[in-house]
């Protein structure tokens, strides 16, 4: 077999319940699935992974610092005592800031130095030094994320060499897919991710391994390129796992009345779909202690005129010939939470690489109303309600519940109403945002519906300055968001970093505490409000960051390109494409600049980049074709009416580049 049954249940995240533990091992998987992660972390197995160099104190990465003490080769024991412990780091930072509750162990209660001494270093030190460390492809990491260490600590082990564990490359997924997820843009991973995983992949099938567990690793391998915006592939990957799952799903329509006044059915577009028969997939599976989970809040919608959910009028389906033909459309049966990983995933790319319309939200509601209507796991569960939240924020009827349902699973998430094995059981297979991007949401909806002050309040709180910048323009008070911005680069204003540094000494002025990346990005957006000074602060950014910030060379290259300075352009998008390849609109603006300047077989490249990350921008493939065009006619001038014309952008500021959507 490819994995042993220890770590099948470290990746499955579940403990059967009538199992007992015998040894140590057992003792230390069953603590760590279980929540009880100090068991894990004070045991003597755990103690010399952890230990600390000197030279940490004195600046060193932490990453580098830890001490391995593997035997050479190490045994497998020894693999799986370093993976339990690297999978505990990891579970405990994902609770921390994504599914909650709190976690009681704090990384510098485990640290300790070469002499087995706790390290001489608090928490907020220890965590902003941490997230400093998290800083990657010149994006930085969110500063007031929790215990970021216990991050590095499990990427840190898992970079180290495994010669019996194969399941390490899944574990080294997941820690990837969390440090994507609190940058502030993806940035491109290692080709070996990708690589390690395939290859597992292919040794899974090999092996006939269970079909839900190579499920599972298509979905986990889907959702990492769903963040880094290659959305073909993820729906490759989630239809895959379909496939792999035999999970059978068709959209089609079915007729039903969506008011409650409707006199005449209409044809509603309803998803049917079915799991395969598994022997554990009771409607709503139990608890490792065999009580039934708690589920989150699901606000009814309480409306006037629309009804809570599609009445169906006909029990079948129009295609009589399908294979699903058979289900009811008004009582389908349950399906396992896996196979509703997959629908919300299938839903998660349609909403990404679609349009922003009617048709687009009527194209998901089916695939988000067939998970919440047999709801099974807590993680799931919310994240199909928030899918369902996202999609009625544009209508009139439903924008109350949306908001408020939002709001919801922002507050349940610091609560103990399920345990953490039943949070995290299903976790990794779909792309639950983290809390500080849930209540980001919350105060961006507050802000679309004209209540700024509110939103700007949860802005602050947070600690989003350009998101509160934002907010005194729509107030039509620009001046305060330029003057948030200098002072928190003057050290006038003072985050909470600076704050407990300081401790008793509050009141003495000093600078507070930024790292280069965060410096760097207000540097940026001060250059966004003071247009007449952009280029003088856009290139301080460059110099702080130490050539490191993309976002400073994107906003320089926009500037040039606006000025028509094409050649500047050229020089610093190539500089901001080579730090971070995946943003398709500085390739695009390099391209356009290299088709002003004739330079053909640069815009072409350029273009061919843009149409890699997103093969439906008809503008980038305008372009593209316009370069072959002229590349074949080298004669023809930049302006002659025979040669198709290129797409340029009409208008065009700077922060169009800094900043791109992600969904």
């Amino acid at each position: 077999m490819v994995f042993s049954e220890l770590e099948r249940s470290l990746i499955e995240g579940q403990w059967p319940a009538d199992t007992t533990t015998i040894s140590e091992t057992e003792t230390l998987v069953k603590a760590c699935i279980c929540g009880e992660y100090a068991t894990v972390f004070h045991s003597g197995a755990s103690r010399r992974p952890l230990r600390v160099a000197q030279g940490f104190l004195s600046g060193a990465r932490l990453e580098q610092s830890l001490i391995s003490e593997h035997g050479s080769p190490p045994v497998k024991e020894e693999e799986l005592f370093t993976l339990i412990l690297a999978a505990t780091c990891l579970r405990a930072f994902t609770q921390l800031n994504w599914t909650g509750p709190e976690v009681t162990v704090h990384p510098s209660q485990i640290l300790t130095n070469e002499n087995n001494a706790p390290l001489d270093i608090s928490d907020d030190a220890l965590n902003r030094r941490c997230i400093e460390e998290l800083a990657q492809g010149g994006e930085p990491a969110y500063h007031l994320a929790k215990s970021a260490a216990f991050l590095i600590i499990a990427k840190s082990l898992l970079s180290r060499k495994f010669a019996h564990l194969k399941s390490v490359a899944w574990w080294r997924l997941r820690a990837e897919i969390i440090h994507q997820q609190l940058l502030d843009e993806a940035v491109a991973v290692p080709d070996d991710h990708f690589v390690d995983v395939e290859i597992l992949e292919k040794e899974m099938e090999n092996d006939k391994q269970d079909k839900d567990l190579i499920g599972r690793l298509l979905l986990e391998k889907g959702l990492l390129r769903h963040l880094l915006h290659l959305d073909k592939l993820a729906r490759d990957d989630f239809i895959k796992a379909a496939r792999v799952m035999e999970l059978k799903y068709e959209l089609t329509g079915a007729m039903g009345k969506r008011t409650k006044f409707q006199q005449d059915d209409v044809a509603q577009l309803i998803l049917l779909a079915e799991s395969r028969f598994r022997a554990d997939n009771p409607s709503i599976p139990p608890t490792s202690e065999g009580t039934v989970p708690s589920l989150p809040e699901t606000l009814e919608l309480n409306d006037d005129t629309l009804l809570e959910k599609t009445e169906y009028t006909s029990s079948a389906p129009a295609d009589s010939s399908s294979p699903l033909s058979h289900l009811d459309a008004n009582s389908q049966p349950a399906l396992h939470p896996l196979d509703q990983c997959i629908l919300l995933g299938l839903c998660l790319n349609i909403k990404n690489s679609s349009p922003r319309h009617g048709l687009t939200t009527s194209q998901m509601f089916p695939y988000i109303t067939r998970v919440t209507s047999h709801p099974v796991n807590w993680s799931v569960h919310t994240m199909a309600l928030l899918l369902r939240s996202r999609l009625e924020a544009s209508r009139t009827r439903t924008v109350e519940r949306s908001t408020l349902q939002l709001q919801a699973l922002i507050d349940q998430m610091p609560t103990s109403d399920s345990t953490s094995q039943e949070r995290l059981a299903y976790f990794w297979c779909i792309g639950l945002p983290s809390s500080w991007e849930m209540e980001r949401e919350v105060a961006k909806r507050y802000a679309s519906l004209g209540v700024v002050k509110s939103a700007m309040e949860v802005f602050e709180r947070l600690e989003m300055w350009e998101e509160v910048v934002h907010c005194w323009q729509a107030l039509e008070r620009p001046d305060k968001g330029l003057e948030i911005v200098r002072d928190l680069l003057e050290g006038k204003k003072e985050e909470v970093d600076a704050i407990v540094l300081k401790g008793k000494e509050a009141k003495r002025k000093a600078k507070p505490v930024l790292d280069r990346e965060r410096e760097a990005k207000l540097w940026c957006l001060l250059g966004e409000l003071e247009s007449e000074r952009a280029v003088e602060h856009y290139e301080k950014a460059w110099e702080v960051s130490r050539h490191a910030s993309g976002r400073a060379m994107r906003s320089l290259g926009g500037y040039w390109f606006t000025q028509g300075e094409f050649d500047r352009a050229i020089d610093c998008l190539k500089s901001a494409t080579a730090i971070n390849p995946l943003y398709s609109r500085s390739w695009f603006i390099l391209g356009c600049a290299c088709l002003r300047q004739e330079r053909l077989e640069e815009a072409r490249d350029a273009f061919i980049r843009c149409v890699s990350i997103d093969d439906e921008d008809s503008e980038s493939w305008n372009n593209l074709a316009s370069a072959y065009l002229r590349m074949g006619f080298p004669s023809q001038s930049a302006n002659s009416d025979d040669v198709s014309s290129p797409f340029f952008p009409r208008s065009f500021t700077p922060d169009i580049l800094a900043r791109q959507t992600r969904i």
